[in-house]
């Protein structure tokens, strides 16, 4: 609708530099009227979000969590169909009175969500104001979780709008009758989108929505998004290339004052040698006493592991809160969930201890407050989970940080300065994921098959595959077309055949079964559904996990100890334990990497420390072990680099802080573990974590400034990353996702699905297989791209090498371990002991030596004079 129609909606609302600035206050009657029986007001940002899209346009709409995204994406829609159907509320009162039920509109908007659980409350806040307002639509959902019947009913008439996932709109459009189903289309609106930008399912979403532009040139574009630093960009990956006639895409902005309130906890006593995940538990009567102040507490955890320790303490400590603490993570049976937030939402619990899985989109208005466990290692995500509270405009967003030990203290503290400098991390958009385009040439060719000129412009209009080069197009079709030069032989691997008429379809209909069951590109560990004898399912674990333990192991799980009965097929039976203890389950994907930003942030607050400058009451909590640092060795700089030596003993140890968080860190101690065995040959050891790396071995690592440069440098860097990493065997890892992607491998039917360790076997057969015969193959390149990308993040790894050769080198020898060294030195001897206990008697005996030989020369406030001894190089 242009700008015409809209002036007719609102009864004539003046010229068009007015529509540009909003609708003032001539909104629709039924609309104002919606807002007055609420006692709401429009913001600004979402008239103007209303004239875009009734202007045609498409766009991002980013505003404060709880400040009315959804209705800022969703009423400009709604407006349209008031204003084509007419006085619709008079119309649907007579249809209502005799008794005649009108025909509901075709299919108008398409909403996606990055998770299927937040289908169901997105389809009723969807739903609310089209019925108050009498618009005969229809909203249903379209998940992973839609019953058959309902899904079946679909694939014939399209409900008016459709909530889904990005892969259940693909499979959609996996079928020869999509073009006319989706003719009536208007507009799609994508919300969290910083959620799925940056992944492979944003690609794939681009590539859907690529296709929907297709069928409906005029197609509009909406995005809903929160916390996210590159806006602009995110805007232009989601609506891809612009057409000629199509308005240009806005970024319009909510700048509304969300209060945003960010505490943190301060242990009792604070050890000046912390140790990672030591001081967590010891907040536990702290973190009691604030959910007993507060009517509902979100406790958040970074991990599934966490969530179970914490809620298990919690009712160990507390017992009269059992029955009024719940648990809540991934893992756990959708229904066990839906409880869960049920309950919350109306008022009966007081505290729900969570991970990622309430991080979005719910709305718990009942929230007062939210606690988060161990540092959140980046600043969006800390805002995002703090919006949880006060979820509603005007409202403060309460955070309490809980430190998992004493340098937390210092991220928390940076990390409430960044949020209010709204120094917010980016997410890089993926390019090129070849995986995801060879699964979208197998779907196009079951929706009817398609020309090939027509295919490769639309997926170029997608910002994925915006630089897709011809050779690249070129070897996608005859992998899809033959298997490539290594599968040639085998008919399997011809998945698409081209008729007479020069379009390329599926080659037959058994094909089309068996890649309609594999779309998407969500990819996890195999999973084993946990159930009692009745039958009765908690949820899944993942099989890595179980297949370590024997019968009778008892574990932690659903916030219960469970006995290991029996283990069959994908299924592991448990009764009830007596034991009060159990194991508890390590899940894929738990540790985080301190974000550029966060980092940069925390380095601040050091450099502060440095100057004596202790002005929060978090920097004050840990100005003992800071004013520790500066005496024994040094509080590092941003432009310097700090690197300790320490011996103990007949171990040889030296530690670098470059700040670059630990997957950067894991990649650099990997490559200098590797160039000093080059230059002497020593065993050398590499232990990280998010603030520095540590080098051990049995024999002294002795390297003047300018040898150290050398080590650090760029040069032969990736050529020395792929020998010193195992980077093919790493690869060959990473290719097993790349190949259920791509159809290589099946991950078996639905209720049955296959062993990890068989779709890792297939894929590693397909890896040697194209390693030897097909070294070209572009998913061989992919895999190690990602490799190096995301899991070393190579980028933050070069920019620290390249710092390297810019800062300050501060060489240093301490008498003893530093606060900054000591939990490096800490987690190294956890690698290296078998016992997790004997693990932490070790770690305390060593707290206790350095206290002991600190005691003996504390250091004057604000002196921080005293240095480890420089050493001279040789």
């Amino acid at each position: 609708m242009r700008s015409a129609k809209r002036r007719e909606l609102v009864e004539g609302t003046g010229d068009r530099g007015r529509a540009a600035r909003g609708f003032g206050d001539d909104l629709p009657r039924p609309i104002a009227e919606l807002f007055a029986r609420r006692g709401w007001k429009p913001f600004d940002f979402q008239m103007r979000a209303w004239s875009a899209y009734l202007d045609g346009g498409s766009g991002l709409i980013n505003a404060p969590t709880g400040f009315g995204k959804t209705w800022a994406a969703w009423l400009g829609v709604v407006m349209e169909g008031l204003a084509e159907r007419g006085d619709v509320l008079r119309a649907t009162e007579g249809v209502k009175k005799r008794g005649v039920r009108a025909a509901a509109a075709p299919v108008r908007a398409i909403w996606i969500t990055p998770l299927r659980a937040l289908a169901s409350d997105t389809g009723h806040a969807l739903l609310e104001p089209v019925q108050e307002l009498g618009l005969n639509w229809t909203v249903e959902l379209r998940t992973g979780d839609t019953a058959q019947s309902l899904k079946r009913k679909q694939r014939e008439q399209l409900p008016t709008v459709l909530v889904t996932t990005p892969e259940s709109l693909t499979l959609l459009l996996s079928y020869p009758e999509a073009r006319e189903r989706f003719a009536t289309l208007r507009c799609v609106i994508v919300d969290e989108w910083h959620e799925l930008i940056g992944t492979k399912r944003g690609a794939q979403a681009e590539l859907a929505m690529a296709r929907l532009r297709a069928f409906v040139p005029g197609l509009r574009t909406w995005g809903v998004s929160a916390t996210l630093g590159n806006l602009e960009q995110a805007k232009d990956v989601l609506v891809g290339s612009a057409k000629l006639g199509v308005p240009e895409p806005v970024l319009i902005r909510g700048q509304l004052p969300k209060e945003l309130d960010i505490r943190t906890i301060i242990p009792k006593d604070i050890e000046r040698f912390p140790w990672a995940g030591h001081l967590g538990t010891r907040c536990v009567e702290q973190v009691i006493e604030a959910v007993r102040g507060a009517n509902s507490t979100l406790l958040f955890t970074n991990t599934r592991s966490q969530a179970e320790l914490w809620f298990r303490r919690l009712i160990v400590e507390a017992p009269d809160l059992l029955g009024s603490v719940a648990i809540h993570h991934g893992s756990l049976d959708r229904k066990l969930r839906g409880t869960v937030e049920g309950m919350l939402a109306e008022g009966r619990l007081k505290c729900v201890v969570c991970t990622s899985s309430l991080d979005l989109g719910v709305d718990f208005a009942p929230v007062d407050q939210v606690l988060q466990v161990g540092s959140p290692k980046g600043i969006a995500r800390l805002m995002q989970r703090a919006g949880r509270s006060g979820h509603q405009p005007g409202a403060k967003s309460r955070v309490l940080g809980v430190p998992a030990h004493a340098f937390e203290l210092v991220e928390f503290a940076a990390a409430r300065e960044a949020a209010a400098a709204g120094k917010i991390e980016s997410r890089t958009p993926v390019e090129l994921p070849m995986d995801v385009l060879v699964q979208h040439l197998v779907t196009m060719a079951c929706a009817g098959g398609f020309v090939e000129e027509e295919l490769r412009a639309e997926v170029r209009s997608a910002y994925a595959f915006g630089n897709l080069l011809d050779e690249d197009w070129e070897w996608a079709m005859q992998f899809v077309r033959q298997g490539g030069p290594a599968l040639t032989a085998y008919p399997h691997f011809a998945r698409i055949r081209q008729r007479e008429d020069g379009r390329w379809v599926i080659a037959d209909d058994r094909m089309a079964r068996m890649h309609r069951m594999s779309i998407g590109t969500i990819t996890a560990e195999s999973s084993m559904s946990v159930k009692y004898m009745s039958g009765r399912t908690l949820g899944h674990i993942e099989e890595g996990f179980i297949a370590r333990l024997p019968v009778g192991a008892k574990f932690v799980f659903a916030g219960k100890v469970l006995e290991i009965l029996r283990v069959r097929d994908m299924s592991v039976f448990v009764q009830r334990a007596r034991s009060k203890t159990g194991i508890v389950p390590r899940w894929d994907g738990g540790r985080f990497s301190l974000s550029t930003q966060l980092s940069a942030a925390v380095r601040e607050k050091l450099e502060e420390a440095s100057r004596g400058v202790y002005d929060s009451p978090e920097m004050k909590a840990v100005r003992p072990l800071m004013e520790l640092q500066a005496m024994k060795s040094r509080i590092p700089r941003p432009d310097e680099l700090l690197i300790e030596t320490v011996t103990l003993g007949r171990a040889y140890n030296v530690f670098l802080f470059p700040f670059q968080g630990r997957q950067a860190h894991e990649g650099m101690g990997a490559l200098l573990a590797y160039r000093w065995s080059k230059r002497k040959p020593i065993s050398v050891t590499a232990t990280v974590n998010d603030y520095g790396i540590g080098l051990s071995s049995d024999e002294p690592m002795r390297a003047s400034e300018q040898e150290w440069r050398e080590l650090l440098t760029t040069d032969g860097l990736l050529d020395d990353l792929l020998a010193c990493l195992n980077a093919s065997n790493l690869a060959r890892r990473q290719f097993r996702d790349i190949a259920r992607i791509a159809g290589l491998v099946l991950p078996g039917f639905p209720g049955t699905p296959k062993p990890s360790k068989h779709l890792q076997a297939s894929s590693e057969m397909f890896f040697d297989v194209f390693e030897e015969f097909d070294p070209d193959n572009l998913l061989m390149d992919q895999a190690r791209r990602e490799v190096l990308e995301s899991q070393l993040e190579l980028a933050r790894l070069r920019i620290a090498m390249e710092a390297a050769g810019t800062q300050k080198m501060v060489m240093l020898e301490p008498d003893q371990l530093t606060p900054l060294s000591f939990p490096i030195w800490a987690e190294n001897l956890r690698a290296t002991t078998l016992s997790s206990e004997k693990w932490a008697d070790m770690v305390r005996k060593m707290v206790v030596e350095l206290e002991d030989a600190s005691d003996e020369e504390k250091p004057k406030r604000g002196a921080g004079k005293r240095r480890g001894r420089r050493r001279v190089p040789r």
